[in-house]
């Protein structure tokens, strides 16, 4: 054992596998605490339980609540991480993300077993998850191997102009420590070991991150996962931590650290919010990188519908209804102009998500709050309820939600402001316009979304090209004939939009651009070639893409003149 570790005076077995992770072939024994680089903390007097949402029934291990002591501790141990970590070679830090994927692979069906039992969702698309969050993790490798991601750009000296021309080279270099928040409904692939923490880590930045406190026990086993990779690539210890809290101290008692210097966060626009005002307020204040979701509006145009409307009625609901609606592109609202094939559309969405089987929602929390908000919905004039699930079909002992399709006029929507809020759940509103100037109208009137779907023929493209450039304006991402669930993890995907959607729409939360948001640029003039980072020596060591003089090439400098590739 003293071959991986020097153990601590009156350290015991028990606390090295708490500490270090499993031996081959033992299962993992939760311990509840908060994981501090390579140590545990219980120092808190506040504790908790997960409970499972499908039985209401409490889990049995008891989580520790961080004091704000232990938050400070993590930011500490990933400053003094930094200088050390931010200085590994990209293949040191690809490797790193590498073992974290296996690791999480090796977890096996421990880890969907805990997760389910925390967030009522079902095997297939936990597993489904898990290989999303270890592809992440190696699609990021990949990148920050191949290195050109860095946008190194060099412009030569010329001492012989008027004035003198110095040397420039720029580049993007890690930030610091920075602080991610768990999200609520993707327990793998927006948390613990998700896409902020891998994107972060990839540009060589420490991580200290929060786990969601409705599934503690499947962020403990995330973070023992990262907390052993990080050992076994004998990378400093403080490179990773992860604390618990249920109450909002914690929270923004990390932003507000003078350490952390970035933010990722997917949740709700109130948390959110809070989240950036509180990094607003710090004497330096710093980025949140905040997704917050959206209603996602879907435009229908008439000969589309005419068309297709019962497909297209079909897909939609399974896109309301997928997840128990609790994706943050759920389509939450559709647009289209009155008349008899509406109405058809209408009742063909209603009686398609009717008909789907309750599912269990994450928590009782959400679910109380989308059983609150459907119940406001039905008292606000000129909407009315176009169906629902049979209430006869629900399990009382589940945190079930009944899914709803909601309708109403043009004028309604644009004069109530609730309706143009998320509703997260298995819900649908419905919009009715009585022209295409109505209709641009509604469009003019939405806020920032992460997703804006069309539904068009070639001929309403035609007429309908204003509204497509209001749409523009409005969106991340503009889907065409489709329905805005199922983000594809790639380099060309946007995950993000205008505020509300996002804090800043510049940035995306998913796909290798994500790493841009956890880097600064650094400028170097007439610097001598010994404080140049290897990207941005003359050589071009690592081979990768560089803008010399204006120009994209691989070449090194002595050759960038004459050989272009």
């Amino acid at each position: 054992m003293e071959n991986f570790v020097t153990l601590r005076p009156n350290f015991s077995v028990k606390a090295f596998k708490y500490t270090y992770g499993l031996f081959a072939g033992e299962k993992m024994e939760l311990h509840g605490g908060n994981i501090l680089g390579g140590e545990v903390a219980k120092a808190g007097a506040t504790t908790f339980r997960a409970v499972n949402p499908g039985t209401a029934e409490e889990l049995p291990t008891v989580f520790h609540e961080a004091t704000e002591a232990e938050a400070g501790r993590a930011l500490q141990l990933a400053q003094q991480a930094f200088p050390e970590y931010r200085h590994k070679s990209a293949d040191a830090i690809a490797k790193f993300l590498e073992a974290i994927a296996a690791g999480l692979e090796t977890l096996g069906q421990e880890l969907i077993v805990r997760a389910h039992a925390e967030t009522a969702l079902p095997e297939p698309r936990l597993l489904s998850e898990r290989g999303r969050t270890a592809s992440q993790l190696k699609m990021f490798a990949t990148l920050i191997r191949e290195g050109s991601w860095v946008d190194a750009r060099i412009d030569r000296a010329d001492p012989g102009r008027m004035p003198p021309k110095p040397d420039l080279r720029r580049m993007l270099v890690p930030m610091g420590p920075v602080v991610v928040f768990g999200a609520s409904n993707f327990p793998l692939a927006f948390s613990i070991c998700g896409g902020d923490t891998a994107s972060a880590l990839a540009a060589g930045n420490p991580v200290v991150a929060k786990a969601h406190p409705a599934h503690p026990g499947t962020s403990e086993m995330a973070a023992r996962v990262i907390q052993k990779a990080a050992r076994d690539c004998a990378l400093p210890a403080g490179v990773f931590s992860m604390v618990h809290g249920t109450k909002p101290d914690v929270s923004v008692a990390l932003v507000r650290h003078p350490s952390t210097r970035a933010v990722g966060f997917t949740g709700s626009l109130q948390a959110g919010r809070a989240l950036f005002n509180a990094a607003a307020g710090r004497p330096s204040p710093i980025p949140v990188f905040a997704e917050m979701g959206s209603i996602n509006p879907v435009f229908v145009l008439p000969n589309a519908l005419k068309q297709r409307g019962a497909q297209l009625a079909q897909s939609l609901a399974k896109s309301v209804t997928a997840g128990v609606g609790q994706f943050c592109t759920k389509p939450g609202l559709v647009v289209g102009l009155e008349g008899a094939t509406l109405d058809e559309f209408r009742q063909s969405l209603g009686a398609s998500v009717s008909s789907t089987p309750s599912g269990t929602m994450l928590h009782a929390g959400i679910a109380s709050r989308y059983g609150t908000e459907c119940e406001k919905r039905l008292r606000i004039p000129d909407l009315q309820l176009v169906a629902t699930q049979d209430k006869s079909s629900q399990d009382k002992s589940k945190t079930q939600a009944q899914a709803a399709v909601f309708t109403t006029r043009a004028q309604s929507f644009l004069k109530n402001p609730e309706l143009h809020e998320e509703m997260f759940g298995p819900s649908t509103l419905i919009v009715g316009c009585e022209s295409v100037g109505q209709l641009e109208e509604i469009a003019r009137s939405l806020e920032g979304q992460l997703t804006v779907s069309v539904h068009a023929t070639e001929q309403d493209l035609k007429e309908h090209g204003g509204l497509i450039d209001i749409l523009r304006e409005k969106a991340g991402r503009l889907v065409f004939g489709g329905v805005p669930t199922g983000v594809e993890v790639g380099p060309a995907m946007h995950h993000g939009g205008p505020y509300p959607a996002t804090t800043d729409s510049r940035f995306t939360s998913v796909g290798t651009a994500a790493i841009l948001r956890f880097v600064r640029p650094v400028c170097y003039q007439d610097s001598p070639s010994e404080c140049l980072p290897p990207e941005l020596k003359d050589e071009n060591p690592r081979g990768i893409w560089r803008l010399v003089d204006g120009e994209w090439t691989q070449a090194a400098i002595a050759v960038a003149s004459s050989t272009k590739t």
